[in-house]
């Protein structure tokens, strides 16, 4: 069993859409403008997009796109710095190459890629009261 979808409340359903496009290579399929977008990655993961008010995950809610390489982690965080988006530079956390970023709408992203022969359970945590 897998998990294959998942839906998403964010502030800004069209500014979301188009950030996901552009930096993480979703596809939306389905557009009901301000509302509901459905998006799509290579792997037929489906991702929906609602509009909702005050909306409050949990500090430690993310969602994460792997990565294939430590380079393809250093490329996406140049281009997101050089688009003058605030992020971190990537670090070594709980066995992954990543960083963190608040995207538009409200939501939490993380890129990353595992680190072979890291422990995942060793080593620092993410500090998510940073973002």
């Amino acid at each position: 069993m897998k998990i294959n979808h998942l839906n998403l409340t964010v502030t800004d359903v069209i500014e979301v859409q188009h950030f996901l496009e552009t930096y993480f290579g979703l596809t939306c399929y389905v557009n009901a403008g301000k509302s509901f977008a459905a998006m799509t990655d290579d792997d037929g993961f489906l991702l929906n997009l609602m509009y909702g008010k005050d909306i409050k995950y949990p500090e430690t809610f993310h969602v994460g796109f792997p990565q294939d390489s430590k380079e393809e982690v250093d490329n996406l965080n140049q281009r997101l710095k050089n688009d003058g988006i605030q992020v971190e530079s990537p670090a070594i956390v709980h066995g992954s190459y990543t960083f963190y970023l608040q995207a538009p709408g409200g939501i939490t992203l993380e890129a990353y890629c595992l680190i072979e022969g890291e422990d995942p359970t060793k080593g620092p945590r993410p500090s998510f009261g940073k973002l």
